[in-house]
């Protein structure tokens, strides 16, 4: 019987896991808020979106970090621990969208030959 509730509790603590920003896929975005910008724009533009992906990640590593810790104390001390998972939400959907307008700026700044590139993470 306690296997079974571990086996219950093991199921729902890995569902409820905030993903790492790495394994989030960029969000399609369209190019066309971007093909009329200058390279000097795209350029602004790029470090903007740089600098909001940066805090997004962060943010994002940190609620995995944290739900990875409850599951850790809730798995081997205490299983209330597990209903503090917070797992994706809108940290994630952010990480995604602005993976999405890095792919996307850099697809234009290709198309451009303005030289724009993101280095990986």
């Amino acid at each position: 019987m306690k296997v079974r509730y571990l086996a219950v509790g093991v199921a729902l603590a890995l569902t409820g896991c905030a993903t790492q920003p790495k394994d989030i896929a960029p969000a399609y975005v369209s190019t066309m808020g971007y093909e009329k910008l200058s390279c000097a724009q795209l350029q602004v533009e790029a470090q903007n979106v740089s600098a909001a992906a940066a805090a997004a990640v962060g943010q994002q590593e940190q609620k995995s970090r944290n739900d990875s810790v409850a599951m850790g104390v809730g798995l081997v001390l205490f299983w209330p621990a597990l209903l503090f998972m917070k797992g994706n939400g809108s940290e994630a959907t952010e990480v995604a969208q602005l993976k999405g307008e890095m792919t996307t700026i850099q697809t234009v700044s290709d198309a451009k030959s303005c030289g724009i590139r993101f280095a990986p993470a």
